[in-house]
């Protein structure tokens, strides 16, 4: 890297923010700036990187925010809702956050951006994140501003407080683990840092347009998903399958209760939903190797620096 670029990552202290900062900065970059809502997991990230510049900002709303662009070199727009019961938070979150960061994109001039959609705008489901986030991307694609767009699939790794991650947490809390049905429903998960080195390429190699289906090589059961898991973590709990009809019903009961529940039921529709995505070879396009899915789990939960950071839920 020959010079320090301004690298604005709105909605940065999630899942991918998160593990995109620690990545950036091992790549050289220092001139990081982070804004998102989220203040316990702000918080965070301040603790973890001490040395970036971390704000808080409600993206849905024109503001102060948008003043933290001014200069900036490069945009990667991560902000995004993944679960919830209601529908006018993911179009806040995910559609007007959006509208407001391509405004302030456009007011300020940064030379540089890039998208991060989702592999569910090709999804069979029909929920609220999907919706969303097709009508996200459409915002984008229809801005004029030239982008590439990444749309990648289910995702873990570090600072994981959603899907994998929160699944070994509750793992480790309970002696029975339940799995809907048989348990065999395919996914094509895909490591957070080889996403990350993705983004990482397409910044230094200024990738400029394109949508990219950033799949996971590797196709695994969401029951063989939980084996592995359970291996990584040195569990002992007993992996129970039971009737799909009898989970469902206990994930919808469960949301009654929990306005922000770990896991709702339009996710466990979505996840038997026989979704296979477009696998491309991202690998050879952005020059980055892609890690298995078992290495992928071990640096998961058995990194000494990052493995034991616990995000909000």
């Amino acid at each position: 890297m020959t010079q320090q670029l301004k690298i604005v990552l709105p909605g940065g202290a999630g899942l991918v923010g998160q593990n995109l900062v620690a990545r950036l900065k091992g790549a050289g970059h220092k001139d990081i700036v982070v804004l998102d809502k989220h203040q316990k997991n702000l918080e965070i990230l301040k603790r973890v990187q001490p040395d970036i510049n971390v704000y808080y900002a409600d993206l849905a709303v024109p503001g102060a925010w948008a003043h933290h662009l001014v200069g900036a070199d490069v945009v990667v727009m991560l902000q995004a809702q993944i679960g919830g019961n209601v529908y006018n938070e993911f179009v806040r979150n995910n559609v007007e956050s959006t509208r407001c960061v391509l405004e302030a994109i456009k007011l300020h001039k940064v030379p540089y951006l890039v998208h991060i959609s989702s592999s569910v705008v090709e999804s069979v489901a029909d929920d609220f994140y999907t919706r969303s986030k097709i009508a996200q991307e459409e915002l984008v694609l229809a801005s004029g501003i030239q982008c590439p767009v990444l749309r990648p699939t289910l995702m873990f790794g570090w600072f994981d407080r959603k899907h994998l991650g929160w699944l070994s947490r509750f793992m480790k809390k309970v002696r029975v683990f339940p799995i809907p049905g048989h348990g065999r429903y395919m996914r094509q998960p895909l490591y957070v840092g080889d996403f990350c080195n993705v983004i990482i390429s397409c910044i230094e190699n200024r990738v400029r347009d394109g949508v990219y289906n950033i799949t996971g090589h590797e196709k695994v059961d969401y029951i063989d998903i939980i084996l592995e898991i359970k291996r990584a973590i040195r569990c002992k709990t007993l992996i129970l399958k039971i009737p799909y009809n009898l989970f469902y019903a206990l994930i919808w009961v469960w949301g009654l209760f929990d306005k922000n529940p770990p896991f709702t039921a339009q996710q466990l529709q979505a996840l038997i939903a026989k979704d296979e995505f477009e696998v491309i070879d991202w690998p050879g396009i952005f020059n980055v190797p892609s890690t298995s899915f078992k290495v992928a789990i071990d640096e998961t939960f058995n990194d000494p620096r990052y493995s034991s950071v616990v995000m909000e839920f």
